[in-house]
């Protein structure tokens, strides 16, 4: 319906106003004809030296009359005819642009994104709007896409903590586990976890849109690193993964950034390294001031990404590896660990990139800062 009524209204209106414009046009100049010609005729007669022969002057303005009036409905008459074709060959064409584009709409109403404008080239303003409305398109269906993962993973990370609590209350209320502490250990681990997860989404929300509170000042990188690598060491010891730490013989510039932020970044990549390796394994951090500012790399040996996974490595609950190992003491596994540190780093105007030679090779996690 939306089609038909643009096509029968605003192309109707167009055809109307070229036809009321060649209308206002053609009286227009027969009018002007009718009063300027015969004054300009009668002038050059009397040049002429006819001015004294009534009959022959009148006899001259009847042929002049009715030669011009002839020629002039004749040469009207075919520019309207022309006119109305150009005008109707014109307005269909745009008929029908518009016509494909409230189709389009129609189609992207009822969720259709698939190119939902198709059409013959129609001129440059219509196709540039076309292809704006197709790529618009193209980002709603990700986005939609988006957001059925998002709540399918969302409903998963939820499901588990909200299993072990449910289990655990319910072993307690049969009597088959004491309320003892290890009890309420469990319980308050698992509420951490959710709430670390509510937290953590709306951290990555807020960073996404620009929200997030920054309170930057000039830091040395390799303080930061060295508190998140102690923080650390204990996990990685507990699972035997060797964590190396090497800051360079020259110290690192100085950046303008928040802390308490860069070392969650450090931190989520570190968790993210140990999840990935097995005893044996080694994780390095280099530290290094470059001539664009400062680089952290964080490198593994563990399982390494794949090619087709790198792309949707800082996607929020994307897991290359849906069954992988999770540190049982963690209660910050969240599945967006990734991407908060990757929009962290981008509020501060750094870059957060991985590499992996594919599965097996380990992966290395480089945060790109600029200088202070």
């Amino acid at each position: 319906m939306t089609s038909r009524r643009v096509n029968g209204s605003l192309t109707h209106r167009l055809v109307l106003a070229q036809v009321a414009v060649i209308a206002a046009m053609t009286v227009t100049m027969v009018v002007a004809a009718l009063i300027i010609g015969p004054a300009v005729f009668d002038q050059h007669m009397h040049e002429a030296g006819h001015g004294e022969q009534p009959q022959l002057l009148a006899h001259a303005q009847e042929a002049f009359r009715s030669a011009g009036l002839a020629s002039m409905g004749a040469g009207v008459a075919l520019a309207v005819l022309a006119a109305v074709g150009a005008s109707a060959f014109v307005t269909r064409r745009i008929g029908r642009a518009l016509d494909a584009l409230a189709r389009g709409a129609d189609e992207v109403a009822q969720g259709h994104y698939d190119q939902p404008v198709r059409m013959q080239p129609t001129g440059r303003e219509l196709d540039a709007v076309a292809r704006t409305f197709n790529a618009m398109a193209g980002q709603i269906a990700g986005t939609e896409a988006t957001r059925r993962r998002l709540l399918t993973d969302l409903s998963h990370e939820m499901r588990t903590p909200i299993a072990a609590i449910q289990v655990t209350l319910e072993a307690v209320e049969d009597g088959v586990t004491p309320l003892d502490d290890a009890t309420l250990d469990t319980l308050r681990a698992q509420t951490r976890r959710l709430e670390r997860l509510a937290t953590d989404l709306k951290d990555v929300s807020a960073a996404e849109e620009g929200r997030l509170d920054l309170r930057r000042e000039a830091v040395d990188p390799a303080d930061v690193v060295r508190a998140a690598t102690g923080a650390a060491a204990a996990a990685y010891g507990r699972q035997g993964v060797r964590l190396e730490l090497d800051v360079g013989e020259d110290p690192p510039a100085r950046v303008r950034a928040d802390p308490s932020r860069l070392g969650q970044v450090v931190d989520n990549l570190l968790r993210n390294a140990l999840q990935h390796c097995t005893a044996g394994d080694g994780v390095r951090i280099e530290v290094r001031s470059r001539a664009t500012g400062t680089t952290v790399a964080v490198s593994d040996t563990g399982s390494g990404i794949a090619a087709e996974h790198l792309p949707h490595v800082f996607e929020r609950f994307y897991r290359a590896d849906p069954g992988r190992r999770r540190d049982p003491e963690s209660v910050t596994g969240t599945g967006v660990g990734l991407s908060i540190s990757q929009a962290i780093v981008s509020a501060h105007g750094g870059t957060l990139d991985v590499r992996s030679d594919g599965p097996g090779t380990g992966a290395t996690f480089t945060i790109a800062l600029p200088p202070a």
